[in-house]
């Protein structure tokens, strides 16, 4: 499970991993180890897809499903992964295009926020 919560810090933050320890009851917090355990640690850490590569297809499947929440947090992990704006942009695009235009909207309205937030903290350094 180390190696799993390494590479969460390393995708989502170090800040944002801390953050939400802090403020989780038990159960949250066994949910959390469970997550860390069958994604971070099972899947994300696997050999045969880049990191990149793996935070696109997060992009198009957390965008399909509505799941907006996680879409912002990945978001931020994708452009940690260095998945560029153009790149989010055709992501999006072709998630309105089998999924449907009102859920890719909410995605390039996730997106846009988290461009600009990302830019504003770049910025301030």
């Amino acid at each position: 499970m180390a190696e799993g919560t390494r590479v969460r810090r390393e995708v989502l933050g170090a800040e944002y991993v801390d953050r939400n320890k802090g403020v989780q009851s038990r159960l949250q917090l066994d949910f959390q180890e469970y997550t860390v355990e069958q994604a971070w640690s099972a899947v994300w850490t696997r050999p045969g897809l880049e990191r990149k590569t793996r935070s696109m297809l997060n992009l198009a499947m957390l965008t399909a499903l509505g799941r907006l929440h996680e879409l912002e947090v990945h978001m931020r992990g994708a452009i940690t992964n260095g998945v560029s704006e153009t790149e989010v942009s055709e992501i999006l695009r072709q998630v309105g295009v089998y999924a449907g235009v009102p859920v890719a909207a909410e995605g390039f309205r996730i997106a846009d926020k988290v461009f600009r937030e990302e830019a504003a903290r770049l910025e301030a350094r």
